[in-house]
């Protein structure tokens, strides 16, 4: 058996991602991110900084390197650099660096619109780059900037440039997708013709997203040959950013068996929660790997094939990420995704009572609202707390509140079988209700308890805003008890549990 080809990973989260409009990191989270990246993440390399860019960059590049100095990782922090007569080196040398990403053309079109030099003074510039470099201890890897574009429209300059590079002491040639415009079979076969014809030199693939094909061109140029991969966390970077981390290392160990990589998959949504809070930039819920929503089951025959011999997974088991896969409550559930959130808070309910909480969960998310695990336990308390005879039946109601004139009420109340219409105001739209409800029995000669307590709260360890509990205390002769109700809206929780009320009062 052969043994497996190892590909590097080279996040430059911390240099390409911070080019995100609206991102930049302090020294102190650049610091914390670094250390979790190759310490938690086990990344090979991180590129941290462009050389030159501020003082804060500078402090930044200059606490990094104090610390992977101490800790043994020196050499795997990387700072890009500039062919500008040694004054990024300078800077690096001053910053503590070892490591320099050397920014060079890879298209003949920048090399002569931006440069405005030719191929033999470019290639002289860089050989001066690289030896002084060399002289001061500091690693050189280079990058080809444009350089998918340079195989596009000039592949005899980019073949020139690699044949000088071949003879010079630089330990990683980098292959940019700059603009991110190849296709998954350009990536493979651009990478192909340069791995056969430079089969000793280390090359790395760098993949933009700006058709959402990153992810597809890193993987094409692994199977091409490429020996290492950027990549950045959460995908960020400039315009549609690069290939996403997560994603990548997650094909990588799936569908290409004949390499392996030395990132921990299970420290990745721990680090990709970490960088939203400190970029300020949200990570979508259907982000695969780390969105909030990727391992959650929303259709109720879904769960039910989870029940039955794990039906709806896949090789993504949320575990090899950190995670855990949750069943969404919501007008889609079904019996099994009420059993399965259920069997997490270790509460049994009969087929019965589970038909009614279906129900009742189905209610919410016709209102568009997201019902949580947590919120479970006070849904069934409001479900099963009507175990009466329902007698007194709420029918309908209309509620308006103006400014500058009362709330007031209709209501349409149905008791033993008689219905009996009221309109009223109050002080607010529950009182306006209980007016109107007041009104109807006492033209009944009926008495109603006096409210002693109203209660409004959010379900304590809910984590959504989808339901409102309100709980009322109750007064009738010499007894007090209390009813609850459950809603997204407060009034109509508060009706709810006025309801109730009116049925345990009702002979």
């Amino acid at each position: 058996m052969s043994a497996k080809r190892r590909i590097e990973i080279m996040d430059t989260t911390l240099r390409d991602g911070e080019q995100t409009s609206g991102v930049s990191f302090s020294a102190s989270e650049k610091l914390t991110i670094a250390k979790l990246l190759l310490q938690e993440l086990k990344v090979n390399r991180i590129e941290i900084a462009s050389a030159r860019v501020s003082e804060g960059e500078f402090q930044a590049v200059k606490d990094i390197t104090a610390w992977a100095s101490e800790n043994g990782f020196i050499d795997a922090v990387e700072v890009l650099t500039f062919v500008d007569g040694g004054v990024s080196i300078e800077w690096m040398l001053d910053a503590g660096a070892k490591v320099q990403n050397l920014l060079t053309k890879g298209s003949l079109n920048h090399l002569k619109y931006q440069l405005k030099k030719t191929p033999d003074q470019h290639f002289k510039d860089i050989k001066e780059n690289i030896a002084l470099a060399k002289s001061k201890g500091i690693e050189t890897n280079v990058y080809l900037e444009d350089w998918s574009n340079g195989m596009r429209n000039s592949k005899d300059y980019v073949f020139d440039f690699l044949n000088f590079l071949s003879g010079q002491p630089v330990k990683r040639i980098m292959l940019p997708d700059t603009l991110g415009v190849l296709t998954p079979k350009e990536s493979f076969d651009f990478i192909k013709e340069i791995r056969d014809t430079f089969p000793d030199i280390h090359f790395d693939f760098h993949a933009h997203n700006d058709y959402d094909l990153g992810v597809a061109n890193a993987i094409e140029g692994v199977r091409a040959g490429a020996n290492g991969l950027h990549l950045t966390v959460n995908g960020m970077g400039e315009r549609a950013g690069n290939a996403p981390m997560a994603s990548t290392i997650a094909v990588l160990n799936d569908f290409l068996p004949d390499v392996e990589i030395t990132v921990n998959e299970k420290g990745l949504f721990a680090v990709s929660k970490l960088v939203e809070t400190f970029s300020g930039i949200f990570i979508p819920a259907n982000k695969p790997i780390i969105g909030a929503n990727v391992f959650t089951q929303t259709a109720g025959i879904h769960a039910d094939g989870d029940n039955k011999k794990n039906l709806y997974f896949s090789d993504l088991m949320p575990e090899r990420f950190g995670r855990k896969r949750q069943y969404a409550l919501g007008k889609a559930s079904g019996k099994a995704n009420i059993q399965k959130n259920l069997q997490e808070l270790g509460l049994k309910l009969n087929d019965d009572d589970i038909k009614k909480v279906t129900q009742r969960i189905i209610e919410l998310g016709d209102k568009k609202q997201v019902v949580t695990k947590e919120d479970l336990p006070y849904i069934i308390s409001d479900v099963l707390d009507r175990n009466y005879e329902e007698k007194v039946k709420v029918r309908s109601y209309v509620l308006t509140h103006a400014k500058g004139l009362r709330p007031s009420t209709s209501v349409s109340v149905c008791i033993k079988g008689n219905s009996f219409e009221e309109s009223a105001q109050g002080d607010g739209q529950f009182d306006a209700f209980m007016n109107a409800v007041k009104t109807i029995y006492r033209k009944q000669k009926m008495t109603l308890p006096m409210l002693i307590d109203y209660a409004v709260r959010i379900p304590p360890g809910s984590n959504s805003d989808a339901l409102c509990e309100t709980i009322i205390t109750w007064k009738a002769e010499d007894k007090e008890f209390k009813t609850r109700g459950l809603d997204s809206d407060q009034t109509v929780s508060a009706i709810i549990a006025t309801e109730k009320m009116l049925n345990i009062i009702t002979n």
